[in-house]
């Protein structure tokens, strides 16, 4: 299977070792990595999307080809760039002068848009193509014995009619089981599909309630569960997650929120055998409290 990588912004720039544990990690699994030469931003939402819909849906063309020029889907980490190209594709697949506009101004590229490529979501692919099963037979460490917890990216759950492809957006269940496969205990809490709190828009126009309701979340995680770590699915949720439990600490002034943070795809690269150092390297919280605890596994 042949998927084309959409990288986004802030994985290449910031967290490369996202990137190099998605491009570790699928391979082993069956799927074929293919870059996607020439993309720019997806783009986010606090841009084109709330200002200029010709700039958005011609950015979403451009990016588009490029995965229908490769001749494969685009498989997609970011939450943010999952949603705005997803729902771009749909704007423009369901509006005939749309797309003639957006080919018209793709046109002195030698590029257009037909829709032959999906928008696909890592965590889809890997629940819904590979399997928590195949996963399970691959790895060469566990995290038997860990508790996590998972944060599904809101931008993959609404609006659920474009960009959901879990049976119930209410009770999504593709991460949680992807964890387990690793060999965690996933605990559930309270506020489990509550937003992380990062939110573009949130953190800049109001960012102390935006702390405020990313701590309601942080202290519904200590009280009722285990957690070892936090698994997510979403660049965003990943440095978010990250950055506010340092500002909390300074908040109470103890370490009380020390809690690690990984993308999945890095504790699935972890688990298939890869070095922390090339595909977890990079992190506000440190991580060595998992990283010591994960137990080799012993091959059939």
């Amino acid at each position: 299977m042949q998927l084309c990588f959409f990288p986004g912004c802030n994985t290449p720039a910031i967290r490369p070792d996202v990137e190099r544990a998605i491009r570790a990690s699928l391979p082993v699994l069956g799927i074929e990595v293919v870059d996607a030469d020439n993309y720019v931003c997806c783009p986010a939402f606090g841009a084109f999307p709330s200002a200029d819909e010709e700039a958005w849906m011609a950015t979403s063309g451009w990016n588009l080809s490029i995965a229908e020029e490769k001749g494969c889907d685009f498989v997609v980490q970011c939450g943010s760039c999952y949603s705005s190209l997803r729902m771009g594709r749909e704007h423009l697949m369901h509006d005939s002068e749309k797309l003639a506009h957006v080919n018209e101004l793709l046109e002195p590229t030698g590029r257009q848009v037909t829709g032959k490529s999906a928008v696909r979501h890592i965590s889809e692919v890997l629940f819904r193509e590979v399997g928590p099963e195949k996963i399970a037979s691959q790895l060469k460490k566990s995290l038997k014995g860990l508790h996590g917890i998972v944060q599904y990216p809101c931008h993959t759950l609404f609006p659920s009619e474009v960009v959901g492809f879990e049976k119930s957006p209410r009770a999504p269940e593709g991460l949680r089981r992807l964890v387990e496969a690793l060999g965690a205990t996933v605990d559930s809490y309270s506020r489990e599909l509550q937003c992380c709190g990062g939110a573009g828009g949130f953190m800049k126009s109001t960012p102390e309630q935006a702390l405020e309701f990313a701590k309601s979340k942080f202290d519904a995680i200590l009280a009722e569960t285990q957690a070892d770590f936090i698994a997510v699915s979403c660049i965003t949720c990943l440095m978010h997650m990250e950055r506010v439990q340092n500002i909390f600490n300074e908040q109470v002034g103890e370490e009380r929120y020390k809690i690690p943070v990984f993308d999945y795809n890095q504790l699935l690269a972890l688990c298939l055998g890869f070095e922390p150092k090339e595909v977890s390297a990079i992190c506000n919280v440190p991580r060595d409290s998992v990283l010591s605890r994960m137990v080799s596994v012993n091959p059939s």
